[in-house]
């Protein structure tokens, strides 16, 4: 059986030492970019391999291509293999921020065509909570053949520039309400909006315990936001295309799978002064 979204806490207990399951830590903190390394020394699941949001998971910054652009696909791919992850292996991958950097690596590896990636749900607090050992050794890795399959997951800024505001996409924003309304922005130089855009914060599809809402929960909240628009026609961003994913995790729960990634997102949207801005 494949997992393709969410592995709870027993589960993953059940497959610890399973050689077709890998286990990946991505934790970290944009404010503290050593936070995840550190951390992960000082202790992690079993068998969990670390990988670095800035330096695994994206790609380098021009000035005007994000904050986190996306990796080159044969780099990623080359990585991925060195860690371990070949056609057949399921993935489970798990921070501490409410899945809002293990969502990056869900959506990178199914952009791959690697569709074998689950979130543990939860988190590093539920597997703890649940009384999940923990460990400071670090697993031999043993490398595998890993062959990127790029999928149509992904969108341009071109794209959504020709059609803000008309039927043919429905863009979702990711971040929170108030950075959303141009409020309290402290991350990129520019506050505000893609017009047209509607805010879910990525936070709503979870319970209080960091946990998912039900899949029928998230169905009736996301065919609320969708408001008749097909998921194939719905854009996803945030501020540099990382919490985004999360909502792209919770449409897929909700059995609306086909949205896209905007990767660029606000912090690329932003950099350039023609693009129109909403507040």
């Amino acid at each position: 059986m494949s997992f393709t979204t969410l592995v709870d806490v027993a589960t993953l207990q059940a497959h610890i030492d399973d050689p077709a399951w890998l286990v990946v830590d991505v934790r970290h903190q944009l404010a503290d970019t050593g936070y995840g390394e550190r951390v992960y020394a000082e202790s992690h699941i079993p068998g969990a391999v670390f990988l670095h949001c800035d330096r695994d998971l994206s790609g380098s910054m021009t000035g005007c291509n994000g904050r986190h652009p996306l990796p080159d696909p044969e780099k990623l791919a080359q990585r991925l293999g060195e860690i371990g992850i070949g056609a057949t292996t399921q993935v489970v991958v798990y921070d501490d921020a409410q899945g809002m950097i293990a969502g990056r690596l869900w959506w990178l590896l199914r952009w791959l065509g690697h569709d074998s990636v689950a979130l543990l749900d939860g988190g590093l607090q539920a597997w703890q909570a649940a009384g999940g050992a923990l460990t400071k050794v670090v697993p031999t890795l043993a490398p595998r053949v890993f062959i990127p399959l790029a999928q149509d997951h992904l969108v341009e800024a071109d794209y959504v520039l020709e059609r803000i505001e008309t039927p043919h996409m429905r863009l979702v924003d990711g971040r929170g309400p108030d950075r959303f309304r141009g409020e309290n922005e402290t991350i990129d130089p520019v506050g505000g909006h893609i017009p047209g855009a509607v805010n879910r914060f990525f936070k709503d599809n979870l319970l209080p315990d960091g946990r998912f809402k039900p899949a029928a929960e998230l169905r009736a909240e996301w065919l609320a936001i969708l408001a008749g628009s097909p998921p194939d026609l719905v854009v996803h961003q945030c501020g540099s295309g990382v919490s985004a994913c999360l909502n792209m995790v919770a449409m897929e729960i909700a059995g609306l799978p086909g949205s896209r990634l905007y990767a660029g997102s606000w912090s690329e949207w932003c950099a350039d002064a023609g693009r129109p801005v909403a507040r």
